[in-house]
C-alpha cells in the first residue's frame, strides 16, 4: 500500500503525541520532516519511499561515508532514525520500541502483566539475563499491540505483523525475540488472558547457536589495536583498560560496564565479577598488565564521579554506561587507528575479543571445562563452538578418506 509523505508524517506525528513524546522532541522531528518533505518535492516524489528518505539523510549529513569511516556523530544517527522511523511506520503502522527506549507509556494493566511475567520466569528458575531480556521483548510487544486493540485482542494477525518488524535483525536476535514472545504468550494463556491457540501462532526459528562460526581476530591484530590506543589522554586510558579486560580475561561487555571498585581485590591480585547473564559471581586472576591499566585509569583518567562503577562516560552527564551502550564503537575506532581491517562480513564488537581469547586457549590445549569457567559458560557445549573458528583445530579433526577406519574391514 502506498501513502503520501504528508499523510505519513501526519499519522506519525499523532502517534508520537499519543506515546507522550516531549514537545521539544516533537518540534525537532517536525523540522526534520519539513526538510524531508521539501527534498521529496524537489524530486517530484509524492509517495513515501524509504530509499528517497535515506538519500535525504545521506545528503543532510553524509551519513554513509561517515559510517564507513567511523566518524558518525549522535546527530547524524538521529537523522538516519528519522528516515527509518517513517519507513517502519509506513510498513507496520506503529513506532517500534527501539526508537522509544526512554518512553515508558505502557498501560497500567500491561505493565502489571509484564511484572507478573517476570515473576513467572523467575519461578521457572530462568537466568537473570533471560528474565531481563524476555521482559524487554514483552514490553516491545505490549507497546506494539497498544495501537492494535491491546494485548487482550492479540491474534495470529497481530503476531505476524510483529514478526514482520524483525526483518533485518541478526538470526540469533530473531530467535531470541521469538522465544521471548512465545514464553509471554504461554504465560498469558496460562493466566487466562488469551486463548491457548494464540501461542502456537509464533513461528519457529531455526536455532543457530551451534551452527554459527564465531568472529575472531588474529593475535597480531589484537595487539595492534591495543598499541594504537592513545593512553596519553583520559579516554584512551579508559578504552585501553576496557579492551584489555575483555581480551585478556574474557569478560562480557556488560560485566565490564558494571564493574565496581569493590570488585577488585588488589592485595590478592584477584577480580570478583558478578555476571549479568548468569547471576553467578566468578573469581578471576588479576593479570599484571590488566591491573596496572585499571590503576592508570583510576589515578590519571577517570573523571570525578560518585558512582561505584569503575568505567564511566567522559561526556556530560558524567556517569556509568547505560545498558544501550554496547562499547562497539570503542573497538572499531581503535581498530581503524591501528589500520586493522574491519570487515562488514564479520561481527567486530567487544564480544569478538571473547571469541578470540576462547579460540586461542583452545588452540593451546586448555581443557574445555577450564575455558567454560573463565568465560562463565554454564555448559561446555557453548564453549565447544569455538572449535569452528580455528583452522588448526579443524584440520586436526580432518579424516583421510583413503585410510581404513579402525576396526572396519573393506
Amino acid at each position: 500500500m502506498t501513502v503520501t509523505v504528508s499523510a505519513l508524517v501526519s499519522g506519525l506525528d499523532a502517534e508520537l503525541q499519543r506515546l507522550g513524546y516531549k514537545d521539544s522532541t516533537l518540534l525537532w522531528y517536525r523540522r526534520c520532516w519539513r526538510r524531508m518533505e521539501r527534498f521529496f518535492a524537489a524530486r517530484g516524489v509524492e509517495e513515501f519511499s524509504l530509499d528517497v528518505a535515506m538519500a535525504w539523510a545521506d545528503e543532510s549529513c553524509g551519513f554513509f561515508e561517515k559510517e564507513r569511516s567511523g566518524t558518525l556523530k549522535a546527530n547524524d544517527v538521529y537523522l538516519f532514525r528519522v528516515a527509518q522511523m517513517l519507513g517502519d511506520y509506513a510498513a507496520h503502522g506503529t513506532v517500534l520500541r527501539r526508537y522509544s527506549r526512554s518512553i515508558d507509556k505502557l498501560s497500567g494493566e500491561d505493565a502489571d502483566t509484564i511484572v507478573r511475567f517476570q515473576a513467572w520466569l523467575r519461578g521457572a528458575d530462568r537466568a537473570a539475563s533471560t528474565v531481563r531480556t524476555y521482559a524487554t521483548v514483552a514490553g516491545e510487544f505490549a507497546a506494539f499491540t497498544s495501537g492494535r486493540g491491546g494485548l487482550a485482542r492479540c491474534d495470529a494477525g497481530t503476531i505476524d505483523a510483529f514478526v514482520a518488524t524483525l526483518a533485518g535483525y541478526q538470526a540469533k536476535t530473531v530467535e531470541q525475540k521469538l522465544c521471548a514472545l512465545r514464553s509471554l504468550l504461554v504465560f498469558a494463556c496460562a493466566e487466562g488472558l488469551l486463548d491457548a491457540a494464540v501461542a502456537s501462532a509464533v513461528p519457529a526459528a531455526r536455532s543457530t547457536k551451534q551452527a554459527r562460526v564465531p568472529s575472531v581476530w588474529e593475535p597480531g591484530e589484537v595487539e595492534s589495536i591495543l598499541e594504537a590506543i592513545d593512553r596519553g589522554n583520559p579516554s584512551g586510558k579508559r578504552d585501553y583498560a576496557i579492551v584489555l579486560l575483555i581480551a585478556r580475561l574474557g569478560l562480557r561487555g556488560v560485566d565490564v560496564k558494571r564493574l565496581e571498585l569493590a570488585d577488585f581485590d588488589w592485595p590478592g591480585n584477584r577480580l570478583s565479577v558478578m555476571q549479568a547473564k548468569t547471576g553467578d559471581r566468578v573469581q578471576l586472576p588479576l593479570l599484571k598488565d590488566v591491573g596496572w591499566a585499571v590503576i592508570d585509569y583510576l589515578r590519571a583518567g577517570r573523571p570525578a564521579c560518585d558512582c561505584p562503577q569503575v568505567f564511566v562516560r567522559h561526556t556530560a552527564p558524567i556517569g556509568p554506561f547505560s545498558d544501550e551502550d554496547h562499547l562497539h564503537q570503542i573497538l572499531v575506532k581503535h581498530a581503524r587507528a591501528a589500520h586493522v581491517r574491519v570487515s562488514e562480513k564479520r561481527r567486530h564488537g567487544m564480544h569478538s575479543l571473547r571469541h578470540t581469547l576462547a579460540t586461542r586457549l583452545m588452540e593451546e590445549g586448555t581443557p574445555l571445562e577450564q575455558i567454560a569457567d573463565i568465560l562463565g559458560h554454564q555448559s561446555v557445549r557453548s564453549t565447544g563452538v569455538y572449535l569452528k573458528s580455528s583452522l588448526g583445530l579443524l584440520s586436526s579433526c580432518a579424516l583421510d578418506p583413503d585410510a581404513p577406519a579402525q576396526g572396519v574391514s573393506r
